[in-house]
This record gives C-alpha cells, structure tokens and sequence, in this order.
C-alpha cells in the first residue's frame, strides 16, 4: 500500500503543529493523523505549514515561523507547482530563501495537483552544506 503524503512527510499522530495559509484541499490530500493544530502561532511547534504563494511572502514570515520551530522540528513550505495561481516561487528560490535565514532543505514531494512541498530544518551542527541555490548566513 503506497504511503499517504504524511507519512511520506514524517508527520506523526499528536505532533504539535501549526498551519499558515493552509488551503482545506491540500490540508485534505496529505491524509494527517489526528494532531494538536494550534490556532495562534505561539511556543513551539513540532511541524509548521506555510501554504504560500509569494517569494515577497515567505521572505517576510520565514524569520517569524522559525522562530517557533522547536528543536528538531520540520518547517514544511508549500506553493503552487509550475506557476500556477500567478506565484513566483519555485524550489530554487523556496531553498534559496530557506538559507538565507539559516534553514537547509531536505525533502520535497507533491501535495495535490496543485500544491508541492520542501521540508526545511535546522542544519546540523558541524556538517558542511553545499548547495548551488543558497549559502547559510555566516
């Protein structure tokens, strides 16, 4: 039985998570176990999704969505594939962006037909990431 998008995303039941911008159809499509969704982006959070459409966007609430990322957590940013609904991003600019404010990439996979996905994290320490998209901040 092939896996569903969650758990090909690593996302586990009673994860605490948030969601930004998350439309019903693609929240549908990744087939999550039973979480705790908070409503406010307050503490820290397991796994946060931002559903986003802009490059101007995502610069703007990269910074703050990281800052609740607790140790060890998976920051997922979505947009639409292939330009679709009039975005300018795609994953080279989605990792781009993602070092620039201190985030390496690791998985990306389909959401829906619309929707694609990349996993972002907190680089390990020690390890060297080399990547022709994007440099982590000195």
């Amino acid at each position: 039985m092939p896996e569903s998008v969650s758990e090909k995303m690593g996302v586990k039941e009673g994860t605490r998570a948030f969601f930004m911008d998350a439309p019903p159809e693609a929240v549908a499509a990744m087939n999550l176990p039973s979480l705790n969704i908070a409503d406010d982006l307050e503490g820290t959070f397991d796994y946060i999704h931002y559903f986003v459409k802009s490059l101007a966007e995502l610069d703007t609430h990269l910074a703050e969505l990281k800052a609740h990322l607790a140790p060890g957590g998976k920051l997922w940013i979505s947009w639409p594939k292939g330009g679709q609904l009039g975005t300018d991003l795609n994953i080279r600019k989605v990792i781009a962006i993602g070092y620039n404010h201190g985030l390496v990439e690791s998985v990306n996979l389909r959401i829906d037909d619309v929707w694609t996905g990349l996993k972002l994290t907190r680089p390990e320490p020690g390890k060297v990431y080399n990547n022709s998209y994007g440099r982590l901040p000195d």
